[in-house]
């Protein structure tokens, strides 16, 4: 083990290896193997005590992710163990994974996996089940695009069985041939009953869903000289459910081949022609599991079929079987910030809630609905944590219980956790709180205790819920006396006839959720589409087209009938974005109209199903550009980040100088501007925007919201809602953009404390700048883009600039850096490194 846990660069594949250590709480033993192996192997990651170990691994929730892990025991123990006398399971979440069963000293053990992360920390575990001690070498996390195998969804992961490159001699393939980084191996026997193979320099375009290697679809394997049947591969497994991936190109275009796919002798695709000089993929939807567990997939050529049947790679893999809830995604997120804050260890490893024998201590959960697990408790009372109270609680939106008494908590407590709906019971007992003053703020049933004995807020409350019963009352009876005599007034004035869009418009309203009557009418005044769920099937081809996953929900491509491009994001049953949020962004975007905000083309609002319909944005958002996901061979230059920068200010700008009255957007990221054809920036998502009136507000009062990492402190603390408070989080996307890192690193802290402290210990913009600029920056233009994110995120909203303000020192980056391009003749995008800024990788300490 490196006493520094420095990283290293693979000189072989460019890819950048980083230590483990901060990912799974520096628990367990770093150990040396034996030999001389690749770097990755030369160390192992042990677990000798607890039943369980977990790594917390960096996820982007709702994206698709490859999972690897690698062992290999080189003797690293001194035990000398034959290969498959260790096992232990690995788990994915709460979900069984795999039983690694490793060893030897010249073996390594590889297990993938394809999966959609549910939340921005994926656990994976590994289990003591008796029979040795587990251990890792390397963990290999790798981001994949959202068209990519698509029957991984939510809720369906698969892990990989095997992956071959069909006629291949005794090549190994992986990054930088293949851009994803999978492993393809050789085939390990020949096809039977006969086979050749076949190979081609030609240039083949790969299947979006899948992206095969170049070098993959330039070899096949054929039947051999009169052969009209090739069988690709045999197994047997009566325990899996199996899904199938076979990939076809054709290179030889003389004559006409056509053939059938067999699976344990069924007809699984007949008359296949593979296309020329394209790939195309065969494969089953939905995991198939053979009734006797045998499988063999064999090509037939058919009658017309001129020449033998062909292929050119094979992949299968076994569906991850689903056997707990999901533990909501935010709750995730918000403990994990609360863990990494506060340093909590425990055993606050893997999921908090599952499996059920493991959940994490303090942490009580209940089922909510269907497969959605809440976090409802959280007892960290006497766990010597010290500071401010954090308002990361706050995000645990379905909190009731939270204990926090004898710590070393010091100052106040954050209104927004006072004013948390869900919370019945605080207790901040023996700490250093300012405890009286708090609690007569408190005006809801809200049981808090600062001190032992004391119930001071729920008497309050029962006071307060009296005197806000009778003025309820007294008001109701006003309103309800005004209404009667405006009633009357306009019965008298109405004429008699009622026009045929009165009756409609009232049948509309008739069939619209009682719940929010007065939102219903806003929305049938909307000048946006109201559609049908039938409808969305239609547009969506019943939402076959997955882009990606939200705090709303799922959102998948469509088309209109006029053939207009669009995203539909569909509210899902786990959403904390409730009818509010709907309501707040049909209605925000039906009063702006900017070509920095994205336009709102309709809804749907039919019983259960809540949608929102945008135009369609094809180059995704600047969040996926910054971490390599959008292209494995570009990323974007400093002008270009920039020129998007610029645009998603204007928007905000407009927003809270623009609209009457103006509008707060209340989760500023980098995920939601997306940006379009031309790279053009348009602002999103304005589910939990707030409005209010300069001239007879100074703040709104609000329940904090937004994204960790990205929300102004000051609103959490205080519960003050201003325009500050998104130009707090704008800083945090300008430094992420100038950094091309994430808000928060475990380990590192805050992407606002990580540039103060380089630029304190160096003065030079150019050691936080983002090394894939490899120096192509007008060093003044990036200095001006760091500056004013350093005053974006003061802590003081009074002294942060306007939007207005933060626009007008974007410009003149922009022209300095557009002048320095003049100059130099620089593309609009550079090459990404050599070490692969599309993947990130861990292994144990500094190999």
């Amino acid at each position: 083990m490196d006493p520094n846990k420095s990283g290293y660069t693979d000189p072989d594949t460019g890819i950048d290896y980083v230590s483990d250590g901060p990912y799974v709480d520096d628990a367990g033993e770093s150990h040396a193997t034996e030999g001389a192996q690749p770097r990755r192997y030369q160390t192992v990651r042990s677990f000798p005590s607890g039943v369980r170990n977990c790594y917390a691994l960096p996820t982007e929730a709702g994206e698709k992710h490859l999972l690897r892990a690698e062992a290999f025991y080189g003797n690293y123990d001194g035990r000398n163990s034959s290969a498959g006398a260790i096992q232990f399971d690995l788990y994915l979440g709460g979900d069984p994974w795999e039983t690694a069963s490793v060893g030897g000293a010249a073996a390594a053990y590889i297990y993938e996996a394809v999966f959609v992360a549910w939340a921005g920390w994926t656990p994976v575990c590994l289990v003591n089940t008796g029979h040795g001690t587990p251990f890792v070498s390397a963990l290999e996390l790798r981001p994949l695009g959202d068209e990519l195998y698509p029957p991984v969804a939510p809720g369906l992961s698969m892990a990989m069985y095997t992956r071959v490159n069909v006629g291949a001699n005794t090549s190994f393939i992986r990054y930088p041939m293949d851009e994803y980084d999978r492993f393809w191996w050789p085939p390990t026997e020949v096809a039977s009953p006969r086979s050749t193979n076949l190979s081609t320099q030609q240039t083949i375009q790969p299947n979006p869903s899948f992206a095969e290697p170049l070098v993959v679809l330039q070899t096949a394997a054929a039947a051999a000289g009169n052969g009209t049947a090739l069988t690709v591969t045999t197994w047997q497994d009566a325990s899996r459910a199996f899904m199938v991936f076979l990939h076809f190109a054709d290179f030889q275009n003389a004559k006409f081949r056509e053939f059938d796919i067999y699976l344990n002798g069924v007809v699984w695709s007949s008359s296949f022609d593979p296309s020329f000089l394209a790939a195309s993929c065969v494969y089953n939807p939905t995991p198939y599991n053979s009734t006797d567990g045998n499988y063999n997939i064999t090509l037939v050529a058919t009658a017309k079929s001129v020449l033998p049947p062909m292929i050119n790679g094979f992949e299968i893999y076994y569906a991850i079987p689903r056997v707990v809830p999901t533990t909501f995604p935010e709750d995730i997120d918000a403990i994990m910030a609360i863990k990494f804050e506060y340093g909590v260890k425990k055993n606050w490893v893997g999921d908090p809630c599952f499996p059920t024998n493991y959940t994490w201590n303090g942490v009580k959960c209940t089922n909510t609905s269907g497969n959605t697990t809440r976090i409802t408790s959280l007892d960290l009372s006497k766990s010597n944590l010290q500071g401010a109270i954090s308002t990361n609680f706050t995000l645990l939106t379905a909190l009731q219980n939270l204990d926090l008494s004898y710590n070393n908590f010091s100052g106040s407590i954050p209104d927004p956790l006072l004013n948390l709906a869900s919370l019945k019971v605080l207790n901040v007992s023996g700490n250093h709180l300012d405890g009286n003053s708090q609690c007569k703020k408190n005006t809801g049933s809200l049981i808090f205790r600062y001190d032992s004995g004391t119930n001071t807020c729920r008497s309050q409350s029962r006071k307060n819920t009296a005197v806000l019963v009778i003025i309820v009352v007294v008001v109701l009876v006003l309103v309800v006396a005004i209404i009667c005599l405006a009633y009357f007034i306009w019965k008298a004035k109405r004429k008699a006839t009622v026009s045929i869009n009165d009756h409609t418009r009232n049948e509309q309203l008739e069939n619209a959720p009682r719940s929010r009557t007065s939102e219903g009418d806003h929305l049938q005044d909307s000048e946006n589409r109201r559609f049908m769920y039938k409808d969305l099937e239609k547009f969506t081809d019943n939402f076959k087209g997955f882009l990606g996953q939200g705090g709303f929900g799922l959102v998948y491509y469509g088309h209109l009938e006029d053939g207009t491009e669009v995203a539909v994001k569909m509210r899902s049953e786990s959403s904390s974005h409730g009818l509010d949020e709907f309501l707040a962004e049909v209605q925000s975007l039906t009063k702006v109209h900017h070509r920095n905000i994205v336009s709102l083309v309709g809804y749907c609002w039919e019983k259960d199903h809540l949608a929102l319909v945008y135009e369609y944005m094809s180059q995704g958002n600047l969040h996926d550009h910054l971490k390599g996901k959008i292209s494995a061979a570009e990323t974007l230059n400093w002008g270009t980040r920039v020129q998007i920068l610029l645009e998603a200010a204007q928007g905000l700008d407009y927003l809270h100088n623009g609209c009457s009255p103006p509008i707060i957007h209340r989760d500023v990221k980098s995920s939601n501007i997306l940006l379009g054809q031309n790279l053009q920036a348009k602002i999103a998502d304005l589910g939990l925007s707030r409005t209010y009136l300069n001239d007879a507000q100074t703040h709104i009062s609000a329940t904090a919201a937004g994204t960790a990492g990205y929300m102004d402190p000051e609103y959490y603390l205080t519960g003050r809602l201003t325009e500050s408070s998104d130009v707090y989080s704008f800083g945090v996307v300008l430094l992420e953009a100038a950094t091309g890192e994430p808000p928060m690193v475990p380990g590192h802290g805050h992407i606002v404390q990580r540039v103060k402290q380089r630029i304190a210990s160096t003065g030079d913009v150019g050691s936080i700048a983002d090394a894939r600029f490899r120096g192509a920056y007008d060093v003044s233009s990036m200095w001006k883009v760091v500056d004013t994110a350093m005053a974006c995120t003061a802590e003081a909203g009074a002294g942060r600039p306007t939007m207005a303000d933060v626009v007008a020192q974007l410009k003149d980056s922009l022209a300095l850096e557009y002048a320095r391009e003049d100059e130099c003749s620089v593309p609009m995008s550079v090459a990404a490194s050599d070490s692969a800024g599309l993947v990130s990788a861990f292994g144990p300490s500094a190999r």
